[in-house]
């Protein structure tokens, strides 16, 4: 492996890293709004204990990575100094909307394609699309002096992590600390469900799909100590990547795909893999013009919040809180939020509805 060129070895270790995490995510059925659904609407938190295990389980690892020196999380954009908090609140409700009309996230789409949802085909390209207008487009505009200008800086501390925030506060380093309550409590409120104790499939998928996104950490690190050629380090989103896979299949540039690249393509491959174990391939498409412009309009405003709020369910949720990221916390409140509001809408037909408490009846799911 030592003896390849990093610049080829990137993107196959992202289309490994990939395959890993699109077979045992669609095999065990993961998908964050899916989790939210049934915690809200049918009082079953199995799905999200999951999830939140996904998550604590990349912290541990990623946090261990850093400490033994294996993986620079500091030298990511998740760490900036510069906190676009308007980005992370406003991205994250766009996106949490997007994602109910949707019915699904951006990494959902994937293994939805991976079964053969053509509706998934289509909201994958208008994320991929609408986020490099957000990035890099006339959308960039208004991003700048809406997002970019309004960040605060946390230039004292040296980065946006909670254990630096933390530690320039109390005066004392305690990044280790921070991460070890952090997973403590996680680890808590997870497995002090009874039943969940017993769920060892659903407990060794949020483990697995935690260990692949400190494989993305310490993969693009090391790589990137022995590249004469700059490597992004990252580990894993579903926002900016899908884009960057449409510009890799649409263009030539001589350049080769990246991680993220690797990561969107292998997903793919592991989705289409545990779909034809499980016999779970069907062509699906939209069944008239209104399911069509719901899912363009998800799309949308999943692509520019996901930019917005620089990640995604996985992109922050996963990715970014496995570096202590401060935005973490708020992009996921707020995707929450907006989810919430969404589904709202959708399921109930009033958006009053998600401000209510919610009475735990049955209701149709929209995720469906």
């Amino acid at each position: 492996m030592v003896n390849l060129d990093p610049a080829v070895l990137t993107p196959l270790l992202g289309v490994l890293a990939g395959c890993v995490l699109g077979f045992v995510a669609r095999s065990n059925h993961f998908c964050t709004l899916s989790a939210l659904e049934r915690h809200w609407y049918a009082g079953d938190s199995s799905a999200l204990r999951t999830w939140v295990l996904a998550s604590v389980s990349a912290l541990i690892g990623t946090q261990l990575l850093v400490a033994f020196g294996m993986a620079d999380t500091a030298a990511s954009f998740y760490l900036s100094p510069e906190f676009a908090w308007t980005g992370a609140i406003l991205g994250g409700f766009m996106f949490g909307i997007g994602m109910a009309l949707v019915g699904t996230c951006g990494f959902g789409a994937v293994l939805r394609l991976g079964g053969g949802s053509l509706r998934a085909l289509v909201v994958l390209t208008v994320i991929g699309l609408s986020a490099l207008a957000a990035q890099r487009g006339i959308v960039g505009i208004v991003r700048v002096p809406i997002v970019d200008d309004l960040a605060v800086s946390f230039t004292a501390s040296g980065s946006q992590s909670m254990g630096d925030i933390v530690s320039t506060l109390v005066g004392m380093k305690l990044q280790g600390v921070v991460a070890i309550v952090l997973a403590l409590a996680g680890l808590f409120w997870i497995f002090k469900s009874a039943s969940y104790r017993r769920q060892w499939s659903k407990i060794g998928t949020g483990v697995v799909i935690g260990g692949v996104i400190a494989f993305g950490w310490w993969a693009t690190t090391f790589l990137a100590g022995r590249s004469f050629d700059p490597i992004q380090i990252e580990a894993g989103s579903f926002v900016v990547p899908v884009g960057d896979t449409i510009m890799q299949l649409i263009t030539y540039t001589g350049t080769l795909p990246d991680y993220g690249v690797g990561l969107i393509a292998g997903t793919l491959v592991g989705a289409v893999v545990a779909a034809m174990w499980k016999r779970d391939i069907r062509w699906e498409a939209c069944d008239d013009a209104r399911e069509l412009g719901r899912h363009l309009l998800g799309g949308t405003l999943m692509g520019v919040g996901g930019v917005f709020s620089m990640g995604c369910t996985v992109g922050q949720g996963i990715t970014g809180f496995s570096t202590l990221a401060i935005s973490a916390p708020i992009v996921m409140v707020s995707m929450a939020l907006g989810a919430r509001v969404g589904l709202a809408w959708l399921v109930e037909g009033n958006v009053l509805a998600a401000f209510q408490r919610n009475q735990g009846s049955a209701h149709h799911s929209a995720a469906e």
